[in-house]
């Protein structure tokens, strides 16, 4: 009777629940409604406690997009991400939507009608927005056309984000494998997540897939199947062990960098260490049984799908989104991930300019002498290639969005985004597995010949040419190290090491001859000047090996942009307040002219400086604030190709992001804590020129 009793009360809380859940999703449409978009449909969920509808209006005779209003279960508020709202926006709808009745926006509520975030959720390129585009703004948005299959990608996306951290639960806890840690089952993972995409790329006739093992020829797609490792265990293991020996070195995933030097994904000394054959069962069941792709209608287009078939940028977010929940941050050894929302923020801030400056926009889509893509983004100190991946997405929707000839076809834009994924993305990192998982990162996104290179040191490299780049996003090391007693040996290799960097950094610096010595400075365009620092009196003298880096990443990232070039990078407060460090903000950007105002003399055009959180690398192991440096590398003289125009400098955008939308706790980024994402409100009040 009791156990009745309980299934009444618990049956009236839901519909309880159901009905206040129903009420603000009807408040969410009424608002919606009461800004033009006065037609709705509602969405049957997909789960208890969701409630969904779309809804659009009219503006001049033309429909507009549909807007997702979505209400979230009680304590899902994690899934108010991109990601997962545009996920919901392609599962939702039913199978009979056509193709631009698919929501291109997203309105988010949690159950208690507290918290609410906004999201542009078009396919590529999906990001939090700080409001709605009005009834009068909605149709200037293009209207991306998305693969013929993507809600059945977007189904599998859900399956891959949930089965690849199943999986590392799995490895990590149930069923231990011969791997040290958390990030080490994260480059188990990748490498076989290469050969899956290797069995299924290169299946080029005879000969193509097979390999040698115990003195006998395999072939990949034979032993590389849960079903063969399920029937022969071990002998199947030592199979695919071997598989991964000869083909991780092919000669189609070398790439090589600007001093002509070879690099294959991973390193010839890379083996697959995981010996358990469940895992290999599990790890092939989750990635190959996918079942019959389906069209956006619902209609069976093949028996069986493949990783081949789900769309690029789907299956990239799916590893990226395992990557960053699971990878542990080291912060003494440098190695951590930066925050997706400022990996957002930046990608947008640039890449809306691009769109905007005429001259720009043309250099995005042009040609070099030897008929390649001209645009080169890097990131120097690129880590997982987590800026690439993001640059990779805004260059797949700036394309769609941009007009003139050489975007004007579909075939056109498909043709130039994916020469422009072999030749346009350049990422550089002095951890050998944080390069392996960038490079097979870029592949699962669909650019396995991204130019992503292990470097002992960026600052110095010549794997990285000067005057190449239109734009760079990074996140560099900053910080000089500690040295306790008892470590004057590694203090004195440090200092030596640091002295030796920091003689390459004064090609802009001319010895003084006669007394006093010291430096001239007389800036050039793919020149350096940061081995030095001015006096009192003007005069430079030799720089400290306590020269923070960060100081040095910002001349080497100067140097290493073209003309025009743009730069955003995460940099201490100090470098950007610090009175010591005033001859980096004056090198930047130049000194001010008291009777006019005007600057004079820098190498750049501040654009904006964005404060952010004291927390932003709270799992890096620093509570350093830190800020995102905007400038754009000023243009060169036509008459003197070394030397500067001298630009004005205008307006600086400046903004303070309290919060990231998420909180630090328990070592992760908890995203449920309902704490708004300053920097959506900050990218749009930017766009917006205010």
């Amino acid at each position: 009777m009791a156990t009745k009793k309980k299934q009444q009360q618990s049956a009236e809380h839901a519909t309880t629940v159901a009905s206040e859940e129903s009420n603000l999703l009807k408040s969410m449409v009424l608002r919606l409604s009461g800004a033009g978009f006065d037609q709705s449909l509602e969405l049957k969920a997909s789960e208890p406690g969701m409630s969904a509808a779309v809804a659009w209006g009219r503006h001049e005779g033309v429909e507009t997009p549909r807007i997702l209003a979505l209400v979230l279960p009680t304590g899902a508020w994690s899934r108010s991400n991109a990601d997962e709202v545009q996920m919901l926006s392609w599962t939702l709808p039913s199978p009979d939507t056509s193709q631009d009745q698919y929501p291109q926006f997203a309105v988010v509520e949690d159950a208690d009608g507290k918290l609410e975030a906004y999201f542009d959720i078009a396919p590529g390129g999906q990001h939090q927005i700080d409001r709605l585009p009005s009834l009068s703004e909605i149709n200037d948005y293009k209207r991306i056309k998305a693969d013929p299959t993507y809600r059945w990608s977007m189904r599998m996306y859900d399956r891959l984000m949930k089965g690849f951290n199943a999986l590392h639960e799995r490895i990590y806890q149930t069923h231990k494998d011969r791997v040290n840690g958390k990030n080490d089952i994260i480059e188990e993972v990748a490498k076989l997540l290469f050969l899956e995409s290797f069995r299924l790329h290169h299946d080029h006739g005879a000969g193509a897939l097979t390999f040698e093992h115990d003195g006998k020829k395999l072939n990949l797609k034979d032993v590389f199947t849960a079903a063969h490792v399920k029937a022969n265990g071990g002998k199947a293991v030592a199979e695919i062990q071997s598989a991964f020996e000869h083909f991780k070195l092919h000669p189609d995933y070398v790439v090589t960098d600007d001093a002509g030097e070879k690099h294959a994904i991973f390193d010839k000394n890379a083996h697959l260490r995981l010996a358990q054959p469940g895992n290999y069962e599990a790890v092939l069941s989750l990635i190959q049984d996918l079942g019959p792709v389906t069209d956006n209608q619902g209609n069976v287009v093949k028996k069986q799908g493949t990783l081949a078939d789900v769309a690029a940028d789907v299956l990239g977010r799916a590893f990226d989104v395992f990557l960053r929940a699971n990878f542990e941050s080291k912060g003494g050894l440098g190695i951590y991930l930066t925050p997706a929302p400022v990996k957002q923020a930046m990608l947008a801030l640039a890449f809306h300019d691009i769109k905007a400056s005429t001259e720009d926009a043309a250099r995005l889509v042009a040609r070099d002498g030897k008929g390649r893509p001209a645009f080169h983004f890097c990131d120097p100190a690129c880590g997982s290639g987590g800026f690439l991946s993001v640059a990779l997405s805004h260059l797949r929707r700036t394309l769609d969005e941009l007009g003139g000839k050489a975007t004007a076809t579909d075939e056109a834009k498909k043709k130039l985004f994916a020469e422009m994924c072999e030749h346009s993305f350049v990422g550089a990192d002095s951890s050998p597995q944080m390069v392996m998982l960038a490079r097979v990162n870029m592949a699962l996104l669909g650019a396995p010949k991204a130019r992503i290179f292990y470097t002992q040191n960026s600052l110095i490299s010549p794997q990285l040419e000067p005057g190449t780049f239109d734009l760079i996003c990074t996140n560099p090391p900053f910080g000089t190290p500690k040295f306790n007693k008892g470590q004057e040996e590694a203090k004195r290799a440090h200092e030596e090491a640091m002295q030796k960097i920091l003689e390459t950094f004064r090609s802009d610096l001319t010895e003084r001859t006669g007394r006093g010595g010291g430096f001239d400075y007389s800036p050039t365009v793919t020149g350096l000047a940061m081995g030095g620092s001015p006096n009192s009196k003007g005069v430079w003298k030799e720089a400290s090996t306590n020269t923070d880096p960060a100081v040095l990443f910002i001349d080497r990232c100067l140097q290493l942009l073209k003309p025009g070039g743009r730069l955003l990078i995460v940099l201490p407060d100090g470098v950007l307040c610090n009175s010591g460090d005033r001859y980096v903000r004056e090198y930047i950007m130049g000194t001010k002219d008291e009777a006019t105002g005007e600057f004079h003399g820098g190498k750049a055009i501040v654009k904006g400086v964005i404060s952010l959180p004291a927390d932003a690398f709270k799992l890096a192991g620093t509570g350093a604030k830190t800020s995102v440096l905007y400038v754009q590398k000023r243009h060169a003289r036509k008459e003197d190709p070394e030397k500067f125009q001298d630009e004005p400098q205008t307006d600086v955008f400046m903004a303070v992001a309290e919060t990231l939308g998420y909180v630090v706790k328990n070592n992760v980024e908890d995203y449920s804590a309902g704490v708004p994402n300053d920097l959506a409100a900050i990218v749009g009040s930017y766009v917006r020129g205010e």
